[in-house]
């Protein structure tokens, strides 16, 4: 329905208007008592009406074409002088003041107002090592890790298999909640109880004991899922079966080494093997990496870092173990290169586990580290290798 030009009607505007509440004639609305049907229909003398008008134009037509500025559409608006907004001045662009310093309000920043200023110079951002992580909380929490194993480790040993057990408990949920990601829900209930009580049987039965936790676990974990219904089951079996391997049963090779009566020593010189490849690597790759080791895995591994973390390894295992077990120097060295590579392997593992998960961490558990995984990756590969070697190098007398 096409509506009337408002500015086509010869009638007077504002107040000299008719009174709104009096019925106009000849309006084109429908009446009450009209059919509601026919509302879209227009009388054919109102659409013969509306076609004629003089006003059909647009508003301003007339004034273009050179009549009257002040008549527009065929009648004469009323005198100006009744209008008091046409004798204001018309609104220009200036530019307001600058606000001085003194009505400025301070003490806390007012919302909208820009934090930086040419007295005020803008907040400076942290800017994150080379190695992409933060290295101040990373070397604090690694020493509180450090005290927490080596403490108990000479003075009370049993305390020490403790903290392996609560460390395993720690990465199998950390590893469960990680694989849950690629559609798998291993049970965790069994998996920390096995993997507690493999730790627990490596440190009183032997390496025995340990495959017996292990069997114990995995067994444990297929019959807890089998209540859970047969849908995903090889699927959450095997993811089980993965956490079990990985987490508790290389950790608990850290219960052997500790249970002789030279155990500490044995742990010390792993762990320290384990730090010195970092480091060495860190060091190395931040000031010379420039050959990628595996890029799709982990790009910020360098062949320079890699060669970093052996030789540091092996000069410091070389002289840890002649000090410690009475080892000769290129046995040592030959057990550092062995735990670099194996550390080395162990993270690339794990960088693997979790690009194919799509996680950058395990978890934010420890400041600057991530997770707790993301520490023991080295070290549960580097477990076992130092618990046959040392076996060869350095054998436990019965």
């Amino acid at each position: 329905m096409s509506h009337l030009d408002p500015h086509g009607s010869a009638e007077p505007r504002g107040w000299d208007r008719p009174d709104a509440s009096a019925p106009a004639p000849g309006l084109p609305w429908p009446e009450p008592e009209i059919d509601p049907g026919q509302w879209h229909r227009r009388p054919a003398a109102l659409s013969d009406a509306y076609a004629e008008s003089p006003a059909r134009s647009h508003p301003y037509t007339d004034v273009t074409a050179g009549g009257d500025p002040a008549a527009v559409n065929g009648h004469r608006d009323p005198d100006d002088s009744e209008y008091p907004t046409t004798q204001l001045e018309p609104i220009r662009d200036v530019e307001p003041e600058p606000e001085p310093e003194s009505a400025r309000p301070s003490g806390r920043r007012q919302r909208g107002r820009r934090r930086a200023g040419a007295d005020r110079p803008p907040t400076q951002q942290p800017v994150p090592s080379r190695a992409g992580r933060n290295l101040p909380a990373a070397i604090a929490v690694g020493v509180g890790l450090g005290a927490l194993i080596l403490v108990p480790l000479f003075f009370y040993p049993p305390a020490f298999v403790m903290v392996v057990a609560a460390a395993v408990g720690v990465g199998i949920w950390e590893m469960a909640r990680a694989v849950r990601r690629s559609g798998a829900h291993p049970p965790l209930v069994p998996l920390i109880a096995g993997g507690v009580l493999t730790v627990g049987l490596a440190w009183f039965s032997g390496p025995d004991a340990l495959s017996l936790g292990l069997l114990v676990t995995v067994l444990g974990t297929m019959v807890w899922r089998l209540g859970d219904g047969p849908r995903g089951f090889q699927r959450d079996l095997t993811a089980a079966a993965l956490i079990a391997v990985y987490v508790p049963f290389l950790g608990g090779f850290a219960a052997l080494l500790a249970a002789p009566e030279d155990g500490q020593w044995r742990v010390l010189v792993t762990l320290a093997a384990v730090v010195l490849s970092d480091t060495g690597g860190y060091a190395a790759g931040v000031n010379f990496g420039k050959h990628p080791m595996a890029p799709s895995v982990s790009p910020k591994k360098s062949w320079e870092g890699f060669a970093g973390s052996v030789t540091a390894a092996a000069l410091g295992s070389a002289l840890l173990l002649w000090l410690f077990l009475d080892v000769a120097p290129w046995w040592g060295a030959l057990f550092g290169l062995a735990i670099s590579g194996a550390a080395v392997l162990g993270d690339l593992a794990e960088s693997m586990i979790k690009r194919d998960l799509g996680v950058k961490d395990m978890s934010n558990l420890l400041p600057g580290h991530g997770g707790l995984m993301d520490r023991l990756d080295s070290i549960l590969f580097a477990l076992p290798t130092a618990y046959l070697l040392l076996a060869v190098f350095v054998p436990v007398l019965e």
